[in-house]
């Protein structure tokens, strides 16, 4: 018989964590909370200080009542949940339901789940913190409020099933901002000039910078000109050599929402997909018989940087065997968590650093060993020295025409040898080496070569950008990033195209609405601002009661005056130009979940309903008699084939382009690549391609 009951929230930690102990210690699983505010009603009593009332979730019935009867057979009762508000809400639940006193040492928390780690904790419980419990309440409380008094309003006056948020509202407020710049973006024209030259039979590249006394910018085709009837002849005169030692720092190891960014740009993974995985490798994996589950990475729900002293001693120990001792980190840069950063845990990173990706090779996964990867990688590289490098500048002049030639070498590799963070333009550092020269010495151009460039409006949010972008604003948390993009899609608010997010139709209506009843809620300023007030809570600065009274004393007439105001917004349907083929009513255009798509407006005595395609001009290779058109798969994801189908089956992933082939006249297609798009030749015997263009 056990003498102690531990209650974690997963059923796969419970298993690990039951080992760990021995048995004297039962591990029973919570499953999540136990209780939470009633779905059919607003569940606050806004007159009584706003006090929730909380039931038992459907289907928590058998689990709580599991756990009671567990509760009674044992001496002491541990409440182990995730060391994070959210867990310590699931704490005090649990201890309410099972009559254990909050003030006794019954809480205990970890941050990795291995056995060093569990053991440890146990010898330190503590009181459940009710200012963590308040913060997370607040929060709670405060969405609800939020959401259960617009998304009726939204129902009723512009379509069922529509909802609104704090940090959801602000989400669609940047994507449809974004879309706004783009859309009244005027392009400016620039002009560029580079050059190849050519020092002891080395060639190199510059380009135009200035006049010799100061940096130019080329407007137009005149002044390109104007520089080019100043070069005389070929020769060009070195001016200035500057020579610097440049060091690269290494990026800290991974926060929540640092790796859904870098997940996305190296992986390919939406943010969602990211926490799924990371959920994963943190409750545990079955590594072999002996050793049974365990956590492979520490607690993926956190903002802070910080590692521990065990954990880089670890890590150091790992470089000097594999790299040598002029790889470890001599001094570790402090990177400062944000201000109102939870620094309770650590940064995430593997349990072990010693616990290699090859070595797991064969027991993850392919999408677990890739994030596993990822993560291990990054906290090794955290605890590695600076890359060094060599860089060069050149100015080389003809007349009073300045070119420039910038040079980089590394010289010592540091963390580089392992691990380059990524970037959301791809640039990546590379050697790109000059000739050895002198001030005075001569050089010959080979070429100068004048492009005409157009400014780019700013680039539409992908999933990582818009992570980063809520993060720097200081809206959100680590755990509420993955579900807040998850949900701006699933209600029909914005869609993906190419991994960018677009609005749609519905989106903007619900964000005008918003805008105009309910300002505050898509106010970036108030919404981080009331995120500093949550902290505040859990730091026992405020009461919670004081911030959502102060919030719900301004939102309240808001809330009257529009249901009283607002008008009944009739999506209407436009026409698509078309008969139904089936009754011969017109088509038309309409909303759903994903986007627009054409129906039968006889609706509903037919239901034919049928894609949007988008011709783009190029004649079916296949049939010769169709069109090529841009369709989408039940995935959402694009490909193109021919108009006629299905009595013509072509079809591609790629793009096709009008042009034939130059050397087999076969059909080009463009070719997604990392460093742009390339246009190949589909014939499989042809090795046609051209250079990728950016």
């Amino acid at each position: 018989m056990a003498d102690y009951l531990v209650i974690v929230e997963s059923p796969a930690k419970a298993k690990t964590i039951e080992r760990y102990l021995g048995k004297k210690y039962k591990v029973k699983a919570s499953i999540g909370h136990v209780r939470d505010l009633p779905r059919s009603q607003m569940g606050i009593d806004t007159e009584n200080n706003y006090e929730p009332k909380y039931i038992t979730i459907r289907g928590k019935g058998p689990v709580l009542q599991d756990l009671k009867s567990a509760a009674k057979k044992v001496k002491k009762i541990y409440l182990a949940a995730d060391p994070d508000r959210e867990g310590e809400a699931i704490a005090w639940h649990l201890a309410t339901a099972l009559n254990v006193d909050i003030h006794s040492d019954c809480r205990v928390v970890f941050n990795e789940i291995t056995k060093e780690a569990i053991l440890e904790s146990f010898k330190h419980p503590r009181p459940i913190n009710m200012d963590l419990v308040d913060a997370q309440q607040a929060r709670r409380i405060l969405d609800r409020l939020v959401g259960y008094n617009i998304s009726p309003i939204l129902w009723k006056k512009v379509k069922k099933g529509l909802s609104a948020g704090r940090v959801q509202s602000v989400s669609l407020r940047l994507i449809i901002d974004r879309e706004n710049e783009i859309k009244s973006f005027i392009p400016e024209e620039y002009w560029s000039i580079d050059a190849s030259f050519e020092k002891s039979k080395k060639q190199f590249d510059a380009f135009y910078y200035g006049d010799g006394k100061e940096k130019i910018k080329l407007t137009n085709e005149a002044q390109v000109k104007d520089v080019l009837k100043r070069v005389k002849g070929s020769d060009f005169e070195v001016m200035n050599v500057v020579k610097k030692e440049r060091k690269r720092n290494a990026s800290p190891a991974f926060t929540t929402s640092s790796l859904q960014q870098e997940a996305a740009r190296k992986l390919n993974f939406r943010a969602k997909k990211t926490m799924m995985l990371a959920q994963q490798l943190y409750e545990g994996i079955e590594l072999s018989k002996k050793e049974g589950a365990v956590g492979l990475i520490t607690y993926m729900r956190t903002d802070s940087t910080r590692i521990s002293d065990t954990a880089k001693s670890e890590a150091m120990s790992y470089i000097e065997t594999k790299y040598g001792k002029d790889f470890i980190a001599l001094e570790q840069k402090q990177v400062k968590s944000k201000a109102n950063a939870q620094d309770a845990h650590e940064a995430i990173r593997p349990t072990s650093a010693m616990r290699t990706p090859e070595e797991l090779k064969t027991i993850l996964g392919r999408d677990q060993l890739r994030l596993y990867r990822l993560i291990w990688e990054r906290f090794i590289a955290s605890q590695m020295a600076p890359a060094v490098l060599d860089t060069v500048t050149v100015d080389l002049q003809n007349n009073d025409v300045l070119f420039r030639a910038n040079g980089s070498q590394v010289k010592f590799a540091g963390f580089m040898k392992l691990y380059i963070e990524g970037t959301d333009d791809q640039a990546e550092e590379t050697n790109k080496l000059l000739p050895e020269m002198n001030i005075g010495d001569k050089v010959k151009s080979l070429e100068i070569e004048p492009k005409q460039h157009f400014t780019q409006p700013p680039p539409r949010y992908s999933e990582a950008r818009l992570v980063k972008s809520l993060e720097e604003l200081g809206i959100g948390r680590p755990s509420t990033y993955a579900p807040t993009l998850d949900t701006i899609q699933k209600r029909g608010y914005v869609q993906l195209d190419a991994k960018r997010f677009v609005p749609t139709e519905l989106g903007e209506i619900v964000h005008q609405a918003t805008l105009e009843f309910f300002p505050e809620i898509i106010n970036i300023e108030f919404t981080a601002q009331m995120e500093q007030n949550l902290d505040e809570i859990e730091e026992g600065i405020t009461q919670w009661v004081n911030v959502i009274d102060e919030f719900y004393k301004d939102f309240e007439p808001r809330v009257k005056h529009a249901d009283e105001v607002m008008e009944k917004i009739e999506i209407k349907d436009e026409p698509a130009g078309e008969d139904c083929e089936k009754c011969g009513n017109p088509m038309v255009f309409k909303l759903g979940r994903y986007g627009k798509f054409m129906a039968c407006s006889n609706f509903p005595d037919c239901r034919n309903t049928k894609a949007i395609v988008k011709p783009i001009d190029v004649k079916c290779p296949t049939c010769d008699d169709g069109e090529i058109v841009e369709r989408k798969s039940k995935t959402k994801r694009i490909f193109y084939g021919c108009n006629r189908y299905p009595e013509c089956d072509f079809v591609s992933w790629d793009k096709p382009i009008s042009r034939p082939c130059p050397k087999c006249s076969s059909l080009l297609v463009e070719k997604k690549l990392k460093k742009g798009v390339q246009i190949q030749c589909t014939n499989s015997e042809c090795d046609y391609e051209e250079t990728p263009s950016q």
